[in-house]
Order: C-alpha cells, then sequence, then structure tokens
C-alpha cells in the first residue's frame, strides 16, 4: 500500500524505476506530458529566444519560467 503524496508534492513520478509497480500508466502520462510542454511552433519558440536573449537568459531558463508560472512576464 502506497502513501499518498504530502502537501505540496507536485505528483510526478518515483525517482526509482519499479517493475511491478502500478504507476507504469502515470509515469508514461508524465513523460507525455512534459514532451508536449516543451514543444512549441516555430515562432513562439523564435519569440521565446528573442526575450529571453534580452533578459540574459537561456531559452530553457525562460521556458522553465513560462511552464512554472503559466506566463510570461
Amino acid at each position: 500500500m502506497t502513501m499518498p503524496a504530502p502537501p505540496g508534492h507536485n505528483g510526478g513520478p518515483p525517482l526509482e524505476d519499479e517493475d511491478d509497480d502500478p504507476a507504469g500508466w502515470r509515469l508514461w502520462c508524465w513523460r507525455r506530458a512534459r514532451k508536449k510542454a516543451w514543444k512549441a511552433p516555430p515562432e513562439i519558440a523564435l519569440r521565446r529566444l528573442a526575450r529571453a536573449e534580452e533578459l540574459g537568459m537561456t531559452y530553457r531558463e525562460y521556458t522553465l519560467e513560462i511552464l512554472e508560472r503559466g506566463h510570461y512576464q
């Protein structure tokens, strides 16, 4: 029996791989959602890159901020 995640936990997959763990489906969904979140149409990716360079950030850092906050500033 597994314990529920504590408050503030993001519900991500476990760090260790367990073959008999029924979380296989959750892990697959998590990986799929993560992959989808990083895909952006070329014009959006170029706009993000330009804005990141203006702010002195990398594209990855800027995109992480957008993904965490849900919007850009």
